[in-house]
């Protein structure tokens, strides 16, 4: 190698020094101390909309999504495909969005060769931060388990919550008290015969099962979990059984800003806005999107005390439903009848379901009964009326479409479609892009057309630069 010994060769040398030392400064003054991921599962830029619209003409109250984090910060779109498709699952997204590799469906936080890929909790307990992940699903669901561990399959739940307790995650919130108990203890499902409630008890996290017990634990480390299960749908919560994800997104900030002098890094996803798109519920949909704008107020709230501190991303791994606004005909019958379009009134129809229809499977049960169905559709979906294809889909639980796959569910949602202009495409996952909103440090680079993989070399190149 030839030496650089003339002036001109060392001045070029002193310049590029000190290029990498202001460079390097300079990605440390844009790291964040705290990142706060606020996850609604399965929703595009659709679910928002409507829920914008709904909040606004039924409740006369804007949306903090759009209304400040979207207008403030930094705005995108993020694709999703996995490696072998082009429409994905929640395990093959979220793998990709918190380890910057793109991976196969039902797979968690490994390549495709099925080697571990560093996850966005490792790097966050790597930079000495305090990591959460609360969810309105099971814990161990696809989506914060990606965040955290590996499984070569998103089934291998006893080995995720393992995982977990390896890990050490100071928070964990959610549905899921299956798997964490054995097999003979109320809904158990573990087959080793381990307590695992027990387990984190003894190292020091506080145990909450309800609302109450969440609002009043104190301890450094918290585990919660408050279903056996998925948690309710917030149209069918019972606030004196569960809390909702605004009461758990309070509780696991208040937790992981105690004693973080290297900052925190949390995952707060209701996954009820995919579970609802998946039935097509339209009126459960915008439930949970404005729950879930509460916690986003929270967290927003939260990142207010301290801008400079803390980066806010609202985001989600994939869209579902295909869901619309559009315009409908009043009559099945000749190209005649009259067109109408969705409008504030029929917003209004969809404020008077009372239930989701995940409930209204359940209430009708396997095998429906007329005069059941009937007194339902009066009783519930005040304002409606189920035409006879429909009606008679639910009474020989027929499905409508193959890709429309919950019989009750799809068939009572095609009812809300056809008299409110709401409509779905589908009862699974879209390839449409999702959007990414962000605020705070580091919020630039989540700005423009990005691929899921881009999202996680992003958020993890901020985490190794503090």
């Amino acid at each position: 190698m030839a030496r650089m010994n003339t002036p001109r060769a060392v001045l070029t040398l002193v310049l590029l020094m000190g290029a990498m030392v202001v460079s390097g400064v300079a990605a440390a003054a844009t790291a964040p101390r705290n990142v706060i991921i606020l996850f609604a599962d399965g929703i595009g830029t659709a679910h928002v909309e409507i829920a914008r619209l709904y909040n606004r003409h039924i409740h006369n109250a804007g949306l903090t999504i759009t209304d400040v984090i979207m207008r403030q910060g930094s705005l995108g779109l993020m694709t999703s495909h996995p490696v072998e498709a082009i429409a994905t699952d929640s395990a093959a997204a979220g793998s990709a969005m918190f380890t910057g590799i793109k991976t196969t469906i039902g797979t968690i936080s490994m390549t495709p060769d099925g080697k571990p890929a560093r996850t966005v909790a490792e790097a966050a307990r790597a930079a000495g931060k305090r990591v959460g992940i609360v969810t309105t699903a099971t814990v161990y669901d696809a989506s914060p388990a990606a965040f955290s561990v590996h499984a070569k399959s998103r089934r291998d739940t006893q080995a995720i919550v393992d995982q977990y307790l390896t890990l050490g995650l100071d928070v964990i919130l959610g549905g899921g008290r299956d798997f964490f108990l054995p097999t003979g203890t109320g809904e158990g499902n573990r087959k080793d015969g381990k307590d695992l409630i027990a387990a984190f008890r003894g190292q020091g996290y506080s145990y909450a099962a309800t609302l109450p017990e969440l609002k009043a634990a104190t301890a450094k480390k918290l585990l919660g979990l408050f279903a056996w299960g998925g948690m309710a749908f917030e149209i069918d919560r019972d606030p004196a059984v569960e809390p909702s994800i605004r009461d758990m997104t309070e509780a696991a900030l208040r937790t992981l800003a105690q004693d973080s002098p290297n900052g925190f890094v949390v995952l707060l996803e209701t996954e009820n806005t995919d579970t609802a798109a998946h039935r097509n519920d339209i009126a459960a949909l915008v439930h949970a999107v404005r729950e879930f704008d509460a916690a986003v107020k929270i967290a927003y709230d939260f990142y207010s005390r301290a801008p400079n501190e803390t980066l806010l991303i609202v985001t989600s791994d994939h869209e579902t439903g295909g869901l619309t606004v559009t315009y409908a005909q009043t009559e099945m019958t000749t190209s005649g009848s009259k067109r109408f379009y969705a409008a504030p009134e029929h917003l209004k129809l969809v404020s008077g379901i009372t239930v989701s229809l995940d409930k209204a499977r359940d209430i009708l049960g396997k095998k429906p009964d007329p005069a059941a169905l009937d007194a339902l559709v009066r009783k519930h979906f005040p304002g409606f009326t189920l035409d006879a294809d429909l009606r008679e889909a639910i009474l020989g639980q027929k499905m409508l479409e193959r890709n429309c796959t919950y019989p009750t569910q799809c068939a009572l949602g095609r009812m809300v479609a056809r008299q409110t202009g709401i409509y779905w495409g589908t009862s699974g996952h879209s390839a449409q892009p999702v959007f990414v909103a962000a605020v705070g440090p580091g919020s630039d680079r989540f700005q423009g057309y990005m691929d899921n993989t881009e999202f996680g070399k992003a958020l993890l190149g901020l985490l190794d630069a503090r």
